[in-house]
């Protein structure tokens, strides 16, 4: 067996061990954003928790560049060394790499820029304009640690080292929660405390990275001088487009149930579709480790033609997935209480809201696991048409319409619907594909 750990025989539990560290990863991952949401609601109050809300989509737009090139790029790259091109791997690596950097400083200057116009288009009122500000413009100065960050974790999977991506990561969300607690309680910084924390938190596991893969040598991928490869790149973006329009589309879904919410219940509901969405990024977080964890495996094998194992890895995906979507959903109904406590306290008019909410919500995880790992598939495939289409119906174009319908048919209720009947239409339109596609990836050739 190769000592490149993605070329094992894999089987269940070798499979769940390798990705194991990487659903662990994507966890710590969801906790900046989490444990900045509770520091927040209790340090600062629920109307600072809404402005980091408003904010969010912009954020979120900065995620998504780094998740488009580090997905489409881990694909492309383990394809390449699955077809044996180490060299010219080592170079789109580093190729990549340079232009995520690049990316991040000139989301940095455009926000900056138009920051004040920004806040205002996301639906800021005057009452949160102020902590929207401070939120956003520390958290900018972040933005190539952010996108760094996220590409270091996917190429540490692709690299066979998902344990140290798994460390960096922890070590980063330790970090963020420990000075989450400084920055706002003995130093009273507020919002900007938490900007303050989440950001330094990236900055662990960014500029490890870096020094990682410019020191390391031994292993299969480490920073070469960068050949441009514009086919590699725009590859790259494409196949990594799916993943792009699922940030891209929270963003748009994240503005849509704030207006919504203002609508209907004012800062207090922004809350309280805060809380929710926070808990949504935790559960979510285990189907896209578990995702991410398992494409190099499936790019690999589908470069070097081992047809039968890539059966047997997609038919042991999709069988994790659908038992662990029943537990989650489980759990997620039966925590409803303790899981909306954590961010505010039971006596509150934002708790009251979120608890009937959350518990609504929650019915969607049945059906998201399966339909998060069917676009990561198609993604590993190489196939970037197909991922997007079904990220862009399931995270955009379903949940908008659902978020502008069903308010209008069943009031806030229609609100909290909104997500689960996005993901079980969206199941339907997954399960044809895969269906559709099995021949051309899973037939063995003549």
């Amino acid at each position: 067996m190769s000592n490149n750990s993605i070329a094992q025989d894999f089987r269940f539990p070798s499979l769940l061990r390798f990705a194991f560290p990487t659903i662990i990863m994507m966890v710590f991952m969801s906790l900046y954003t989490i444990v900045d949401g509770i520091f927040i609601s209790r340090f600062v109050g629920s109307n600072a928790l809404s402005s980091v809300n408003i904010v969010y989509p912009f954020l979120s737009l900065v995620i998504a560049c780094g998740v488009m090139l580090s997905t489409g790029g881990s694909a492309l790259t383990a394809k390449r060394l699955g077809e044996g091109a180490d060299r010219e791997a080592k170079e789109i690596f580093s190729m990549l790499l340079l232009a995520t950097f690049l990316l991040g400083v000139l989301l940095l200057l455009g926000g900056k820029l138009f920051l004040r116009p920004l806040i205002l288009l996301l639906g800021s009122t005057d009452l949160l304009y102020q902590d929207c500000a401070s939120y956003l413009e520390i958290s900018l100065y972040f933005a190539p640690a952010c996108v760094l960050q996220l590409f270091f974790q996917t190429f540490f999977v692709t690299a066979g080292q998902p344990g140290l991506g798994l460390a960096l990561t922890a070590a980063g969300g330790i970090a963020n929660m420990i000075l989450d607690y400084i920055f706002m309680g003995p130093l009273g910084l507020g919002v900007s405390g938490a900007a303050l924390a989440t950001g330094l938190g990236q900055s662990v596991p960014a500029i490890a990275g870096l020094l990682y893969f410019t020191l390391v040598r031994k292993n299969l991928l480490y920073i070469v001088k960068p050949r441009f490869y514009p086919g590699a790149l725009l590859k790259s973006v494409f196949n990594g487009s799916s993943e792009m329009v699922t940030n891209v589309s929270n963003a748009v879904v994240t503005y849509l149930f704030n207006l919504v919410m203002l609508r209907f219940l004012g800062e207090p509901g922004v809350a309280a579709i805060t809380i929710v969405l926070y808990s949504q990024f935790l559960f979510n977080a285990l189907y896209m480790g578990f995702s991410m964890g398992v494409s190099p495996v499936i790019s690999y094998n589908y470069g070097r033609k081992n047809i039968s194992l890539l059966r047997r890895v997609t038919k042991i995906c999709f069988a994790f997935t659908i038992v662990s979507s029943a537990l989650i959903t489980a759990t997620a109904l039966a925590a409803t209480p303790a899981i909306v406590g954590i961010f505010t306290p039971p006596q509150t008019e934002t708790y009251a809201i979120a608890k009937t909410g959350f518990f609504i919500f929650s019915f969607n995880y049945m059906f998201a696991g399966l339909n998060i790992f069917s676009s990561a598939l198609f993604t590993a495939l190489n196939n970037g048409i197909i991922s997007a289409v079904i990220s862009f119906l399931r995270t955009f174009v379903f949940i908008a319409v659902s978020i502008l319908l069903l308010p209008q048919l069943l009031g806030v209720t229609g609100v909290w619907l909104s997500v689960p009947a996005a993901e079980f239409a969206t199941l339907f339109l997954s399960l044809y594909l895969v269906q559709k596609y099995r021949g051309r990836y899973f037939r063995t050739p003549a």
